[in-house]
C-alpha cells in the first residue's frame, strides 16, 4: 500500500500537526450540520431552554430565595453552562475516530489529532454559545458582572478539560464493549442532570447529602464558578484541586488504554460500534 513519508525537522512537523488538528476540528463542527452557525444556533436554543426550565422550576418548587444573593438568572446560567461544555465535550471525544475508523487509514492522521480535535470542537461551541448569551442579557437585561472573570473562565476549562479526559476513558473502553461502554456514558449523562449540584449550593446543603455530590469533579468546577462569579458566595465544600488531579487521573489511564486498544485493533470492530 501506500505510504506517507517525508523528511521534516521539528518545527515543521509540529506545524503539520497543528494544520490538521485546525482542519479536523473545522471537519467536527461542521460533521451535524453543513453551516456551523446552525450548530451554534442550536447550541444557543438548548441553553436558552435548559434556563428557562429550570428557572421555572426553581420559582415553582419555592428554591428561588435559597440561592446566593446576587442575580438569579446568571445563578442558573453559570451552572447551565459547565453543565453543558462538560457533557458536550465528553460526548465528542468518546465519539471521536478510533484505530479502526476509515479516516485513520489517511497518513498522517492518528487517534492523538482525533481526539484533540474533537475536545477542540466542543469546546469551540461551547466557547461561542456563552459569549453569544451573556452578551445578549448585557444588552437586554444588563447586570452582568463577575466578581473574578478569570477564576470563572478557569472552572469553565476545568469543567470542559473534565469531560474530555472522561471521554477519551470510555473512547478506549468502546471497541471492548460498545453497548456497555454506551450504557455507562448514558447513566453517568444522567447522573450529572443532579450530582453536578447545578440547582444547588454546596454551602447549603446537609452533610449527609455531601457524599452523593463530591465524587463528581463537575459538581465541584461549577461550585467554585460560583465562588468567583458571585461576591456573596465562598465555597467551602469543594475544591478545584479535585477535579484537576481527577482529569489528569483519568486522561492519563485514557491515553495508555487508547495506546493499548490501538496495537491490537481489528478492522472488524469498526461494524460493532
Amino acid at each position: 500500500m501506500f505510504k506517507y513519508s517525508s523528511q521534516q525537522n521539528g518545527f515543521s512537523a509540529a506545524l503539520n500537526i497543528l494544520r490538521l488538528i485546525f482542519h479536523n476540528t473545522v471537519r467536527h463542527v461542521r460533521k451535524s450540520h453543513g453551516s456551523p452557525v446552525m450548530s451554534l444556533l442550536i447550541n444557543i436554543s438548548q441553553v436558552i431552554i435548559l434556563v428557562a426550565v429550570f428557572s421555572f422550576m426553581m420559582s415553582i418548587l419555592g428554591m428561588r430565595r435559597s440561592v446566593v444573593r446576587g442575580d438569579f438568572i446568571l445563578f442558573i446560567m453559570s451552572g447551565i453552562f459547565l453543565f453543558l461544555t462538560h457533557n458536550k465535550t465528553l460526548s465528542q471525544v468518546s465519539g471521536a475516530e478510533t484505530a479502526t475508523s476509515p479516516m485513520m487509514q489517511h497518513a498522517p492522521m492518528n487517534t492523538a489529532i482525533s481526539i484533540t480535535s474533537a475536545a477542540l470542537s466542543a469546546l469551540y461551541i461551547q466557547f461561542l454559545s456563552v459569549v453569544v448569551v451573556l452578551t445578549v442579557y448585557q444588552l437586554g437585561w444588563g447586570g452582568v458582572e463577575f466578581q473574578y472573570l478569570p477564576g470563572a473562565f478557569g472552572m469553565f476549562m476545568l469543567a470542559w478539560f473534565s469531560g474530555a479526559a472522561i471521554g477519551t476513558v470510555l473512547l478506549a473502553a468502546k471497541p471492548w464493549a460498545p453497548e456497555l461502554v454506551k450504557v455507562i456514558q448514558t447513566l453517568y449523562t444522567r447522573a450529572n442532570m443532579f450530582t453536578s449540584g447545578k440547582m444547588f449550593l454546596a454551602n447549603t446543603m446537609p452533610g449527609f447529602m455531601l457524599s452523593f455530590f463530591q465524587w463528581n469533579p463537575l459538581f465541584h468546577t461549577i461550585d467554585q464558578a460560583r465562588g468567583y462569579t458571585f461576591v456573596n458566595y465562598n465555597p467551602h465544600y469543594s475544591s478545584p484541586i479535585y477535579p484537576i488531579v481527577f482529569s489528569l487521573v483519568f486522561l492519563t489511564i485514557g491515553l495508555l488504554a487508547e495506546f493499548f486498544t490501538r496495537k491490537r485493533a481489528s478492522a472488524s470492530w469498526s461494524a460493532r460500534r
